[in-house]
């Protein structure tokens, strides 16, 4: 198992950039919001929770896409458009009938984390959706294209939109 001292998660995360977020949560007890506070310093960057419903309207005009939702029981994916959503009664609501739809509780949205990492021999670019206990609500993957290298039109819309929301000191 992994230590929970901070300085340990950074140095483990420095050597082990593509480690699986979940997987290093449970080795050293510590919440996913840590363990990507923890990743080198030029490969995440943090933006505040409020900016929920606008990256959400930004992402839903980037295309193709992977959402994935990770938990110890599932690992969830869809690979569509994520649709555009509104806020009502209490939820962001994804505005789609058939697909990827349903209802977010965009108020525990905490932070939003725009990631780019190694992961499996490949650069990888997300934003994970935090919530208020520390958890990824939702991550969302830069698509691919056919040479699955990452799409260039969506990488430069996801720092963009990281700029807008988490800008760099």
């Amino acid at each position: 198992m992994l230590s929970t001292d901070l300085a340990e998660l950074k140095a483990y995360m420095a050597e082990n950039p593509g480690a699986v977020i979940e997987d290093v949560t449970r080795q050293c007890r510590a919440t996913p919001r840590a363990v990507i506070e923890a990743m080198p310093g030029e490969m995440r960057r943090l933006g505040p929770g409020r900016e929920f419903a606008s990256a959400m309207q930004d992402i839903a005009e980037w295309g193709e896409v992977t959402l994935i939702v990770h938990t110890d029981d599932a690992i969830f994916e869809f690979t569509g458009a994520i649709p555009a959503g509104e806020i009502g009664r209490g939820f962001f609501n994804l505005m789609q009938p058939k697909g990827l739809h349903g209802h977010l509780r965009h108020e525990r949205c905490a932070g939003i984390a725009f990631v780019e990492r190694p992961f499996m021999g490949k650069t990888s670019a997300f934003a994970a959706f935090l919530n208020v206990d520390g958890g990824i609500m939702f991550k969302v993957f830069v698509g691919r294209d056919e040479a699955r290298a990452l799409r260039s039109d969506q990488l430069a819309r996801f720092r963009a939109l990281a700029d807008r929301i988490a800008p760099t000191a």
